[in-house]
């Protein structure tokens, strides 16, 4: 078992919201604050933040999304839009007695967080969002990266319904270490673009060794719950991408609102999130669209799972900013 399964102070429950049951993680009581993990991550995900954060007198809790781990999947494709999930966290918040809560996402669980701040203030005192920038409601993502990426790129490959699932249910641990370990890049981040005849996993191989904020239990802990989906262990996940083009269509009549509560971002240095979306095209999302920003921290020698990499650093840089929304 990893560090997060051996805190016996955390607890675990389930509850039916907005149609599914999601499992969550729990820790502390005070102000409630939620964790929203990313693709292919888990509550445990968050393991480093539960303690110091409950220590400080927070009420922390970090559910597997809708399709995640221990979190029920629904079957079809399209139960899996931003206001789906936007929905989840919203049901969530009244089943845990109501908000407002600070809301913190990395990677796919920033866009929830981001866009429950928008719209839904009265619900979200604060929002943080990890790797990923607060996005713009308008055209469809997928066309222009497919121009700029090409048809390899990651986002595209995992539009065809079977496909990534099938290879990466095949060896549940090997794909999860193979992932987590392979978009870290050493050197200057770079998209993730499968060439044309390879897989998925051909771009990711096994790793020599396990980075040090990484250990064999971690995955153990990780690879169990993705698990107990069988043959769909990632389908949950991979249909969040599946409904990237719906998105822009549903979030249109959204176009234009910004996020007017206190905001935080945080990125890895080396995050191919980087290689993605220009540093000056995340400056300028970030004023335009958070003009409460409290601050913006960037990691030097971090890759893209920010709270996993470098867990002090983003526990202290959510304390500060949880200690600014208190004063």
């Amino acid at each position: 078992m990893g560090s997060g399964e051996l805190n016996d102070a955390i607890k675990h429950h389930e509850v039916e919201v907005n149609g599914v049951r999601l499992h969550y993680a729990e820790q502390g009581e005070g102000p409630l604050v939620l964790l929203l993990h990313g693709f292919p991550e888990s509550w445990y995900s968050w393991r480093h933040q539960f303690a110091p954060l409950a220590e400080a007198g927070y009420r922390v809790v970090a559910p597997d999304q809708r399709g995640y781990a221990r979190s029920e999947q629904p079957e079809r494709t399209d139960a899996y839009t931003l206001l789906h999930l936007m929905g989840d966290i919203t049901a969530l918040i009244g089943a845990l007695g109501g908000g407002p809560a600070v809301v913190v996402g990395h990677d796919w669980g920033a866009p929830p967080a981001w866009g429950l701040a928008a719209l839904r203030p009265d619900l979200v005192r604060g929002v943080a969002g990890l790797s990923v920038p607060p996005l713009p409601a308008g055209p469809s993502a997928l066309s222009g990266a497919r121009e700029t990426f090409g048809e390899g790129f990651y986002q595209i490959y995992f539009q065809e319904p079977g496909r990534a699932d099938a290879e990466l249910a095949a060896d549940v641990k090997s794909s999860l270490r193979r992932i987590l370990c392979g978009l870290r890049p050493e050197g200057e981040p770079r998209p993730w673009v499968v060439p044309e005849g390879r897989t998925l996993l051909d771009t990711v191989p096994e790793p020599e060794r396990l980075p040090d904020w990484l250990t064999d239990a971690d995955l153990d802990v990780f690879a169990a719950d993705y698990a107990r989906h069988g043959e769909h262990a990632f389908t949950g996940g991979l249909n969040w991408y599946r409904n990237i083009d719906r998105n822009a269509e549903l979030m249109a009549p959204f176009t234009g609102v910004r996020i007017d509560v206190p905001a935080l971002y945080v990125v890895g240095e080396r995050d191919l999130v980087n290689a993605m979306i220009a540093p000056e095209t995340v400056e300028w999302l970030l004023t335009n669209l958070t003009p409460r920003l409290h601050r913006q921290v960037r990691l030097p020698e971090t890759g893209h799972w920010t709270q996993q990499e470098r867990p002090a650093e983003v526990t202290e840089a959510l304390l500060d900013f949880l200690a600014h929304l208190d004063k």
